[in-house]
Parts: C-alpha cells; structure tokens; sequence
C-alpha cells in the first residue's frame, strides 16, 4: 500500500501546526528541530522587515542572534508562548506577532532605534556612531511627548518605544483591547500637529 499524499488546504496546514505545537511541548524527538526548520525563515524576514521599516541597518550576527532570541521567547518560561497558542489565527501568524514584538524590543534597547514616527513617511535614522543625534532625537520625543496628555503618552511609549502589543498595553493599562488602536491613532495625530 503506498502512502497517500500529505494533506493540503488552509485547515490542513492548521492542524499539521497544531501538531507541530504538541508535539514540541511533548519534546517529542526531532519536533524542536523541525519546528525550526519551518519558522527560522519567517523569523529572519521578520527581523529584517522590521530593521528595515526603522532605517536601522542589521548586521547578519545581530540579524542571526534575533532569531535565536526569538526562538528562545517561544520556549521561555515553560513555552509559555507556545502553550498560549489558542488557534484564533493561524501558527505564522500567531508567531510574527511574538518575532515582532522580540525584535522591536531589542531594536529599541540595543541598537538604539528610539525614534518616534510621527510622520507617515520614516526618516533616515542617524547613523549609529552619531551619539549627539540620538540623544537630540530622544529629548525632541520626550519634549513631544510632555505635551501630550499623560495616558496618550504612557500608550505611545508603550507601543513604540518599547514594543509593547495591544494585549499587553491592555493588561498593563486596564483599557480594552478594540480602544488601543483608536487611542493610538488619536495620540500620532496629535503628535505630527505638535511636531509641524
């Protein structure tokens, strides 16, 4: 009897990452190994986009050691990510949303990406030897910032400059998850008034 092709369609590949998901909390043997195969390509595409949106250039062993922190965010605290994977999107996009957020984070504290758009169009991020220009930036946001009212700035500072995701935003500052972005949007528009 020859084996029959493997499933294809949206709800197969679901249930094929569901699997992929037990199977790694069950440390079954070669899951961790193939879950790497499949995502370690989604995971550097997301570090890349992400240094790219910011201007911020990303040489290939901080681009390497991102998805290695990435990883290493998915089985921290007992894959406490991996187990919070409920199945409301699909497994890649569960997972960029996770990349994402562990790239920004480490943009924002190491590489020193601590420039606010307040434009629609990103500006040219100053190189990172010109150590007066960062710091002239990080006062004009703060400056910026001050002038907003104190809980559009807490959730400005929260998403943009530490990376923080809606839900978090919603469990830290108790506001529900559907008025962040609203909030948000509101906030960046005030901003581009004070920044003209």
């Amino acid at each position: 009897m020859s084996p029959s092709p493997p499933p294809s369609g949206p709800g197969a590949l679901a249930a094929a990452d569901r699997r992929l998901v037990e199977a790694c909390l069950a440390s079954q043997p070669g899951a961790w190994d193939a879950f790497v195969d499949r995502f370690a390509p989604l995971f550097a595409h997301v570090v890349d986009r992400s240094a790219n949106h910011r201007r911020t250039p990303l040489p290939a062993a901080d681009r390497e050691d991102l998805v290695a922190e990435i990883f290493l965010e998915c089985i921290r605290n007992d894959a406490a990510a991996l187990r919070g994977f409920a199945g409301r999107s699909s497994l890649p996009t569960y997972l960029v949303v996770i990349a994402r957020r562990v790239t920004v984070r480490r943009l924002v504290r190491e590489l020193g990406a601590f420039r606010l758009a307040v434009d629609s169009a990103p500006e040219p991020a100053a190189p990172p030897a010109d150590l007066p220009a960062r710091v002239e930036d990080r006062e004009q946001v703060a400056k910026l910032l001050d002038r907003l009212d104190p809980e559009a700035a807490g959730l400005v500072r929260l998403h943009h400059l530490e990376g923080r995701s809606y839900g978090e935003i919603s469990r830290l500052t108790g506001l529900p998850l559907g008025s962040i972005g609203p909030a948000l949007s509101r906030a960046r528009a005030k901003l581009r008034e004070l920044a003209s």
